[in-house]
């Protein structure tokens, strides 16, 4: 096989269409948009247009919101935690947050925090500073002879403005 033996298969690709380029191609004159009228034009969209019928984006009901002030936490279990002490990637002496974590590669990027889950087993003892944690992940690390120390939550804007 060469370079220049590589090829499509049959059929695999098409020549483009050229429009309006005379009667003698198939598609000249009216170029396949038909007779006048709105979409016969250039620069014509007629989306969601039903022929006058109310349009199905009106007809049915709007719902639900999107909340501005919503948390969206990075989610890890104490398994994953362990896995990582155990590869070396993290540190168990020292305190493990966010940062050390997606250093680790355990968590792709810092969102609004992390909150930490109990699947898995916990079999070193670390020291964690996190946004949330589970009960039961709390009792498994202090089981092991950890501790977790959860971060108070930021401020909501609407909060802080009615405290001033």
């Amino acid at each position: 096989m060469k370079l220049n033996d590589i090829a499509d298969n049959q059929g695999a690709t098409k020549n483009r269409k050229r429009v309006g380029r005379g009667i003698g191609s198939g598609m000249g004159k009216t170029g396949g948009r038909g007779v006048k009228g709105q979409k016969s034009r250039s620069g014509v969209s007629i989306k969601g247009f039903e022929g006058g019928q109310m349009p199905i984006y009106r007809r049915l009901p709007k719902r639900g919101f999107t909340n501005i002030f919503s948390t969206d936490f990075n989610v890890v279990s104490v398994g994953r935690i362990q896995m990582a002490i155990d590869a070396g990637k993290l540190d168990g002496k020292s305190m493990i947050d966010a940062a050390a974590l997606k250093a680790a590669g355990v968590i792709r990027r810092v969102k609004d925090g992390v909150r930490v889950l109990a699947d898995g087993e916990v079999t070193a003892k670390f020291n964690l500073e996190v946004a949330g944690a589970s009960a039961a992940a709390i009792e498994k690390v202090e089981k092991a002879g950890g501790k977790i120390k959860l971060l108070a939550p930021a401020p909501v804007a609407s909060e802080a403005a009615a405290k001033e």
